[in-house]
C-alpha cells in the first residue's frame, strides 16, 4: 500500500485493474486506491505477470503491507506451491490490539477496556478512539474478520454503514408515572408534505472536515485583502485565445497561477510548510489548485508553476481536472503543493476567505473580476478590478510579509506581459 498522503495510515483498496494471472509492464494502473483526498490510480513499478492478491476488493490497508505480487511467467512464489495465476484469495490479517485498564476510571483521553481483552483494531482507529474517550468493546468492526477500522471511530454519532454508537450507561429513572403533556399544535406549513432527508457524510466529506477543522483550530490566520486592476490581464487573455484552437484556450486562473508562482521567488517564507518545530521552505515552486468535486473538494497540483509557460500551465490543470472529476486521479497530481489557489470567480463572488491546507503555510482567495466604477485623475471612470485574499499562518509568516507578498502579485496581474516570457 503506497503512502499516498503525509498524513496518510491507511487506503482502501477499491478495485482490482489488473487480475491475477494478467501481463502488466511498469506504469500500468494496478488498482484503484482511496486516500483520504480522493480515488487515485496506482501504477506498478514492475513489469511482469501479477502472481497473487493479497488482499480484497474493500479491504482497508495499512501504508507498507503488501497488496499484490508480481513474478515473471512460470515463475512459483517463495514459499508457495501454486503458479502465478493459481491464487486464492485471502482476507488481509486483522491487526490485534490489547489494551490495559484498571478497575479505577480512566481519565479522559484513554478508551476503557476489561483487563486481558483482545480487540481486533487497526492502529489508527486505536489512535482515534483514545482521542474521543471511545470504548472500544462497544463498537461493532466492519474491516475484515471484524476489524475496527478508521471508519468505525469516525462515524460514531452519524449513523454511518457498519458503525454502531457508543452506548451510553443506563440512567436511573423514578418510578413515578410521568405527567401527562398535551402536545403544542404543529404548524404543517399547509400543502407542503416534503420530508427531511438524513444524508451520511461520505468519506472525502468526512475527511474535508476533520482537516478543516483542525486547521482552524490549530493554525493562527490572519488575511490580507487586495484590490487588483485587471483590465490589461482579460486583455491580454482575449489576444492570446484569438490565437488558439477551442480546447487549448487558457483561463484567467491559468494566468493567476503563473503569477502567483513567479511572486513565491520572493518570499520563501509564504512557499514553505511547518513541520513540527522546523519551517520548510521548498526549494521548488508547486501550486495546487482547488477543484470542486460532487463528493467534496480536491487539490491538483502544479509542479514547477514558476518555470512552466503559461499554455503548459493550463493544459496541464485541464488534464487534471478532468482525470479527478472521472475518478482517474493518479497520485502525483494530487501530492507535494507548496502553495494553494482557491478560485470562486467563476461564480460571481466578490470576496471570501480560505482556510490554509496544512501543512502549507498560506492559500490565495480568488474572487471575480468586476466592472466597477473608479477614481482616476479625480475623476469616476469605469474599471475591472479583482479582490483576492491571502490566508497565512503567522506562525511561519507575518501581516507585513503577506501585505508585501500582495503588492508583489500586483505587479504581475496588473502588468501581464511579464506572464510570457
Amino acid at each position: 500500500m503506497p503512502k499516498l498522503g503525509f498524513d496518510m495510515a491507511e487506503g482502501t483498496l477499491v478495485r482490482w485493474v489488473k487480475a491475477e494471472g494478467e501481463a502488466v509492464s511498469k506504469g500500468d494502473v494496478l488498482a484503484e486506491i482511496e486516500t483520504d483526498k480522493a480515488t487515485v490510480e496506482v501504477e506498478t513499478s514492475h513489469s511482469g505477470v501479477v502472481a497473487r492478491h493479497l488482499v480484497k476488493a474493500g479491504a482497508i490497508v495499512p501504508v507498507g503491507k503488501p497488496i499484490a505480487i508480481i513474478g515473471q511467467p512460470g515463475e512459483v512464489i517463495p514459499g508457495e506451491d501454486k503458479q502465478p495465476g493459481a491464487v486464492e484469495n485471502k482476507p488481509a490479517p486483522a491487526v490485534a490490539a490489547s489494551v490495559e485498564s484498571s478497575a479505577s476510571p480512566k481519565p479522559a483521553g484513554s478508551p476503557v477496556i476489561n483487563s486481558g481483552d483482545r480487540i481486533l483494531v487497526s492502529p489508527l482507529a486505536a489512535r482515534l478512539a483514545v482521542d474521543k474517550n471511545i470504548d472500544l468493546r462497544r463498537v461493532k468492526g466492519s474491516g475484515p474478520g471484524g476489524r475496527i477500522v478508521r471508519r468505525d471511530i469516525e462515524g460514531l454519532g452519524a449513523a454511518l454503514p457498519g458503525s454502531q454508537a457508543v452506548i451510553a450507561p443506563p440512567v436511573a429513572v423514578s418510578a413515578k408515572p410521568a405527567k401527562p403533556v398535551t402536545p403544542a399544535p404543529i404548524w404543517t406549513g399547509g400543502n407542503n408534505q416534503a420530508n427531511d432527508e438524513a444524508v451520511p457524510m461520505d468519506k472525502l466529506r468526512t475527511i474535508i472536515g476533520r482537516r478543516m477543522v483542525e486547521s482552524k483550530q490549530q493554525v493562527p490566520h490572519f488575511y490580507v485583502t487586495h484590490e487588483y486592476d485587471v483590465a490589461a490581464l482579460l486583455k491580454l487573455r482575449k489576444e492570446v485565445n484569438a490565437h488558439l484552437p477551442d480546447d487549448q484556450k487558457v483561463s484567467v486562473n491559468d494566468f493567476i497561477v503563473k503569477a502567483v508562482a513567479l511572486t513565491l521567488r520572493q518570499y520563501p517564507n509564504i512557499n514553505a510548510s511547518l513541520d513540527g518545530g522546523r519551517i520548510i521552505r521548498h526549494g521548488r515552486v508547486n501550486v495546487g489548485v482547488a477543484v470542486a468535486l460532487e463528493s467534496g473538494l480536491i487539490t491538483v497540483v502544479c509542479k514547477d508553476a514558476d518555470i512552466k509557460p503559461v499554455r503548459l500551465i493550463s493544459a496541464e490543470i485541464k488534464e487534471m481536472v478532468s482525470n479527478a472529476r472521472t475518478g482517474k486521479v493518479k497520485p502525483e497530481h494530487i501530492e507535494g503543493s507548496t502553495f494553494s489557489i482557491s478560485n470562486l470567480g467563476m461564480f460571481d463572488v466578490e470576496h471570501f476567505v480560505a482556510i490554509i491546507n496544512p501543512p502549507e503555510a498560506a492559500i490565495l482567495a480568488v474572487g471575480s473580476a468586476r466592472e466597477v466604477p473608479v477614481i482616476k485623475d479625480g475623476e469616476v471612470k469605469p474599471g475591472t478590478r479583482m479582490k483576492a485574499t491571502i490566508s497565512c499562518d503567522h506562525r511561519v509568516t507575518d501581516g507585513a510579509e503577506g501585505a508585501r507578498f500582495m503588492q508583489s502579485l500586483a505587479g504581475y496581474l496588473e502588468t501581464p506581459i511579464q506572464l510570457l516570457s
